[in-house]
């Protein structure tokens, strides 16, 4: 049997398209930005604010080892919180849901009639379209989920992984700053945390850019500027109650 010339072209098509623009899979690129992100901008801002007090570069890196260390775990526990929250929310509805179809089922076949309506089927397209879903509870429920409620579900170990993944990502983005304070002065150093800082979250905006839509100079240059501002802000109460060098 010889395999049909267009069906050979549409297959080599298919695999060239998903080549060169690939759908991108679920991944951890929030967690890993947010943990990061907040890291990166909240030492540098720390250990700004402390370099701009004091002249003691070993105070300046107790300042940012601390708020590493602090900063990963509480971002890692509030990943944690926030996701058992998103869980226990769709499983209620879930729930709720699924004794809707069970109690009331026309006033819910009628929601998805409804739905799919506003989506342009009608006619005996739209009676097969509810009667394929309306068929399956699950696939009902699930139907339901994602299209009125606007949920999806989320994994069994889901707030552990985020956790880890925002609890490490701020560990290394709170780092960045911090690493030049170990080798340079304080003002040098002072001076390369920020452009390291910046050029880091440059460089993940445009990261995320690549992955999600938008252009990748303008999200990165958002990104930089965003994390640098609000880190002198830091520097600024620094200023405020900066102790004078002692003779």
């Amino acid at each position: 049997m010889t395999r049909s010339p267009m069906k050979s072209i549409d297959v080599h098509a298919f695999e060239f398209h998903n080549q060169l623009d690939p759908h991108q899979r679920g991944s951890s690129l929030s967690d890993i930005i947010l943990g990061g992100q907040d890291g990166l901008v909240n030492v540098l801002g720390v250990i700004l604010g402390v370099a701009a007090a004091t002249s003691d570069v070993r105070v300046v890196i107790a300042a940012g080892m601390a708020a590493t260390f602090a900063e990963s775990v509480s971002m890692g526990a509030v990943a944690y919180t926030s996701t058992k929250a998103d869980h226990a929310l769709y499983e209620s509805e879930l729930a709720r849901e699924h004794r809707h179809v069970h109690l009331v089922p026309a006033l819910e076949r009628d929601e998805i009639r409804e739905i799919y309506r506003k989506k342009g089927f009608e006619g005996a397209l739209l009676d097969q379209v509810v009667d394929t879903i309306t068929a399956n509870k699950d696939v009902w429920v699930a139907v339901m989920m994602a299209e009125e409620l606007k949920l999806a579900p989320i994994e069994k170990f889901g707030a552990v992984r985020s956790a880890l993944i925002v609890g490490v990502a701020a560990v290394v983005g709170s780092l960045v700053p911090l690493l030049p304070f170990f080798v340079l002065p304080l003002v040098t150093a002072m001076w390369v945390s920020i452009l390291v800082a910046g050029l880091t979250l440059f460089l993940v905006g445009v990261y995320k850019a690549r992955l999600t839509v938008g252009h990748w100079s303008r999200s990165g240059i958002e990104l930089a500027v965003i994390g640098i501002v609000s880190a002198l802000v830091g520097y600024a109460v620094g200023l405020l109650f900066q102790v004078p060098a002692t003779p």
